[in-house]
């Protein structure tokens, strides 16, 4: 017993206060720098603060974790919530097996937690910063941070709870770049309720069911017209979490992943087939709206046609006509049906013209549309510009003897192909079956020296575009021996040669190349001397009859017209021609405005009320809606 108490004490100087001192001095340490801090935390499995030794309650989990300072609290790399009403910062924790509550480990003796808090406060702040950091448990914890300490955020009280969130808080609650993330998440939680709704399991719970159907009134309440997150009304979070909550219990209630797995691809395969139909019938109705003539463009030519023949012979008649053959002029090749889209061809290349009285417009019509044609530019007449009007049916030279096109246009076939039987399943592309393919209007074109053969050069000009700058450059240009001069279109693959032509016919395969460019009809400048020279309407010809049976190419003039200027095209800068105003919603800007001609191909023509109102105005502003003929058919500006 003597030796007892010297040996206790000599126990206790030289093994117990070097440890208590030492541990001591461990809890109180602040690393002064992130290599000194890591130093600090290597091989220290329970940290000590103050005196006093807490065991951490670690989750066993698989997901990386994560620390700033060894503070007496471990996260879970989930994502963490903002902070609450009363400014406390609240992280969530998930658990891959289950659900521990951890709180925080603060010494009872010391006053300050500053340290704590902004350890806490750098922690749940910086994850948004940086999702890359994190923490590996194994024996030993190891810690890896980049973060700079953050002087601001909210004050986290002792042995606060960190407790887990609810889905929809994580989705609702948190800053997403998403856009509309709370609508997107409430139409999601309503496909899943209707899933429940028709499995078997849930469907056989009548309580759980009537439930359900409430839940999803109160969703569809609170979700309404909105279409925006902004426009949703205040309780929706509430209506959220509980729709939640009931979604789990059908959860529980269905195990059976196969019958839910099962369901939802019969949904899927439904959704897609009614998209499909759909989206068909959305192109008949765009093709049948892109032919048919609005009441106003209607009542037009009538108006226009009655005041022509009001007229005596001399009130009929353009002046300069005698400039009409005259090659040093700058000539232009209309054909069209439309007044009023070749009332706008006309006024947008006056206007931009340098010397009007040195351009000459000569236009071709129809029967029915002659008078209203005449009429309209002897009413409006384009500045100095010399106009002359035509009518098809004038063209004694061009018959079906003459023109094999002329021949298949009016036969039975050709006609059955349109108006008869079989329309829905004969040709899955509707836009080969637009009756203008009909008109010869569309393929006179091909036939320029002929209908001007004392001039050498002309421009030919679709009527739904839009002039933007002055052409008389483009006579200038040397087409180096070719006859067409054109924009070629060959920057995206819908444009290059397979997509007109039949390369499965050897005729095709074998003289022409599926991946050459395309060009565009709509704005070219034809060399007509080049043009008989190189005999091209008889080439046009010998290309029409081998096509008698469609079996090269689909009606239309394109595919013709790659042929038989294949080789003999000249490209001219993309700029002289800007395309797609008519179905393109995405059409550069820049290119717009520096653009020579814009081209409204396609089916939404600025005339029509599917056309796009972002173009429309580069094509209205050439219209005069005071015109008393506009003002009596009730065509206006949309």
């Amino acid at each position: 017993m003597r030796m007892r108490k010297p040996f206790l004490c000599l126990l206790f100087v030289t093994v117990i206060s070097p440890i208590l001192l030492y541990t001591d001095k461990l809890g109180s340490f602040v690393p002064s720098s992130p290599r000194d801090e890591l130093a600090a935390t290597e091989d220290i499995s329970t940290f000590a603060f103050t005196g006093r030794t807490d065991q951490l309650n670690v989750l066993p989990q698989e997901t990386v974790m994560f620390v700033k300072e060894p503070v007496g609290i471990v996260y879970d790399s989930a994502k963490l919530k903002p902070p609450n009403q009363d400014g406390k910062v609240v992280p969530e924790v998930q658990s891959v097996h289950k659900t521990r509550v951890l709180s925080t480990t603060t010494s009872n003796n010391s006053n300050d937690t500053t340290q704590p808090e902004n350890t806490i406060r750098q922690v749940t702040e910086a994850e948004d910063n940086n999702p890359s950091l994190s923490l590996q448990t194994s024996n030993n914890i190891q810690i890896k941070s980049k973060l700079q300490p953050d002087e601001s955020g909210g004050n986290l009280s002792k042995k606060d709870t960190v407790r887990r969130g609810h889905r929809s808080d994580k989705i609702i609650n948190q800053a997403s770049s998403v856009p509309n993330t709370q609508i997107r998440y409430l139409k999601d939680q309503l496909i899943r309720a209707k899933v429940y709704l028709s499995l078997g399991a849930t469907r056989n719970n009548a309580h759980f069911i009537r439930e359900l159907r409430q839940r999803i009134k109160e969703v569809q309440r609170a979700l309404g017209d909105a279409t925006k997150d902004s426009e949703l009304p205040r309780n929706v979070h509430e209506k959220s979490r509980a729709m939640d909550q009931t979604l789990d219990k059908g959860k529980l209630i269905q195990d059976d992943c196969a019958a839910t797995v099962k369901k939802l691809r019969a949904i899927l395969h439904s959704t897609e087939e009614q998209l499909r139909v759909h989206r068909k019938q959305t192109m008949f109705l765009t093709q049948l709206t892109a032919k048919t003539l609005p009441k106003g463009l209607h009542c037009l030519p009538l108006r226009l046609s009655t005041e022509f023949y009001a007229l005596n012979h001399s009130q009929q008649q353009f002046p300069y006509q005698e400039k009409l053959d005259d090659p040093r002029l700058y000539h232009y090749a209309l054909f069209s049906d439309n007044v009023l889209a070749s009332a706008v061809v006309v006024n947008s290349t006056i206007s931009h013209a340098k010397d009007p009285s040195r351009h000459v417009f000569h236009i071709v019509t129809d029967r029915l549309n002659y008078a209203a044609m005449r009429m309209w530019f002897l009413v409006n007449p384009p500045s100095k510009a010399t106009i002359n009007v035509q009518n098809v049916e004038e063209f004694t030279w061009l018959n079906a003897s003459y023109s094999p096109v002329l021949k298949q246009l009016g036969s039975p076939s050709m006609i059955d192909y349109y108006f008869k039987s079989h329309r829905a399943t004969s040709d899955s592309n509707l836009k080969f079956r637009n009756p203008k393919y009909l008109s010869i209007l569309n393929h006179l074109r091909f036939y320029l020296p002929e209908i001007f053969p004392k001039l050498k050069k002309v421009l030919f000009l679709d009527d739904d575009l839009v002039v933007h700058k002055d052409l008389t450059r483009l006579w200038s240009i040397d087409l180096k021996g070719n006859v067409n001069g054109a924009v070629e279109t060959c920057g995206e693959t819908f444009h290059r040669f397979d997509r007109y032509l039949n390369f499965s016919n050897p005729l095709i395969s074998k003289n022409f190349d599926p991946h050459a460019c395309g060009w565009a009809y709509g704005m070219n400048i034809f060399d007509l001397e080049e043009w008989k020279r190189q005999n091209i309407t008889e080439v046009y010809h010998t290309w029409q009859k081998l096509n008698h049976d469609r079996q090269l190419w689909k009606l239309g003039t394109l595919p013709p017209g790659l042929i038989t200027f294949w080789k003999r095209t000249y490209p001219l800068d993309r700029l002289w021609h800007v395309l797609g105003l008519g179905y393109n919603p995405s059409v550069n800007p820049r290119d717009i405005e520096k653009a020579a001609v814009l081209h409204y191909n396609g089916n939404m023509k600025p005339w029509l009320e599917i056309g796009m109102p972002k173009y429309r105005g580069y094509w209205s502003k050439y219209v005069d809606y005071d015109q008393v003929y506009l003002r009596e058919c009730n065509i206006n500006p949309s």
